[in-house]
């Protein structure tokens, strides 16, 4: 007789009883009849009588743990209906479950907690950098440098590149608040990856030929390219944007950086590569973090905000797709994500990736 149930709990106590009525019967030397009649009808009126008052008793015990499960008031008919259907030990599976959901959720929100601590730590350091360069410039010039010409114009540019900076967090501060707020507000659209990829290296030419480093896009000879996405446009170009602008600021003189493209039957597979200064084994999994530097120093010499693969990885998480880095120190880097592929006959019927 299983006693982990209240029924089976309720029957052997009814066992018990009948089994002590019929042996005083049998002392008392009644008719056997008249034993087995007593001990039925005590073994029926006990357990009952045992199972309503477990009921009772469990009901006592559970309402103030659903009342806690429930934020509310809980009836006691309320459990009593709960365990007409369920065992107890049903039940207690279920507040188990319960228990390990909010131990998760209370350890989830105090992850959060501290990140948000972090993270509001760093956004105040980075916009103290540049505010405190802003006022001692300025304060500079007003104790009389303004009328010095050999540190009026010099601070004046320092000033100005500050403010650049200053403008540059807020603005990729506000770019991750929007992709954080409304991922659906990305407008989806067919176009060729390669020429976009093409138009943004182009943008940047000048730029990397000042420190010798050539940017190649593989296919751009050949356009329209056989890779066509379905994405949002505008923001795939700013991954592209961000990408091939680390390949810059953090390159080697003379170095090149390679943009590449490989079909994935169902996605494409873009590869931005460059043979800078590579990230150390123990950076990697950090460098999509928020304002996480490998080189804090030398990356605010080049002008980066801490904030550029943030964003790529919101962007491309976005796309339900995921971005990935394989970097050796000295060595150089290759980020690598994929988008979905765009459908056949809407690349013939649309070769100029217009919607």
């Amino acid at each position: 007789m299983n006693v982990k149930t209240k029924e089976g709990a309720s029957l052997l106590i009814g066992t018990i009883s009948a089994i002590c009525v019929a042996a005083v019967a049998v002392l008392a030397k009644m008719e056997w009849w008249m034993a087995v009649l007593s001990a039925a009808a005590v073994f029926s009126i006990i357990s009952l009588a045992s199972l309503g008052i477990m009921y009772k008793y469990v009901a006592y015990k559970l309402k103030p743990i659903y009342s806690i499960v429930f934020s509310r008031e809980v009836h006691s008919t309320e459990i009593l209906d709960e365990l007409k259907d369920k065992h107890v030990e049903n039940i207690s599976k279920e507040l188990s479950a319960w228990a390990d959901d909010n131990d998760k959720e209370i350890a989830r929100l105090k992850e959060s907690e501290k990140f948000r601590k972090q993270y509001l730590g760093n956004v105040a350091h980075e916009l103290k950098t540049p505010i405190f360069n802003i006022q001692g410039y300025i304060s500079t010039l007003l104790d009389g440098g303004l009328e010095d010409d050999l540190i009026n114009r010099k601070y004046l540019e320092r000033t100005e590149k500050s403010i650049d900076r200053l403008i540059n967090i807020i603005n990729d501060l506000d770019t991750i608040s929007r992709l954080e707020s409304d991922l659906t507000s990305m407008h989806f659209q067919t176009f060729d990856i390669v020429a976009l990829a093409k138009e943004i290296a182009d943008q940047f030419e000048m730029e990397a030929a000042n420190k010798g480093i050539t940017i190649t896009v593989k296919g751009a000879n050949a356009l329209p390219s056989p890779f066509y996405v379905t994405a949002d446009k505008h923001y795939i170009g700013q991954v592209l944007v961000n990408l091939i602008v680390n390949t810059i600021r953090y390159g080697k003189r003379d170095g090149h950086t390679v943009i590449k493209f490989r079909d994935m039957i169902d996605k494409i597979l873009i590869e931005v590569e460059d043979n800078g200064i590579g990230i150390g084994k123990e950076d990697i999994p950090r460098v999509f973090e928020r304002f996480y530097r490998t080189d804090k120093g030398r990356s605010r010499e080049q002008g980066g905000t801490g904030l550029g693969l943030a964003i790529v990885k919101h962007i491309i998480e976005g796309h339900n797709e995921r971005i990935t880095l394989r970097s050796t120190l000295g060595e150089g880097s290759t980020f690598a994500f994929t988008l979905k592929k765009a459908d056949y006959e809407h690349k013939q019927s649309n070769p100029a990736g217009r919607q």
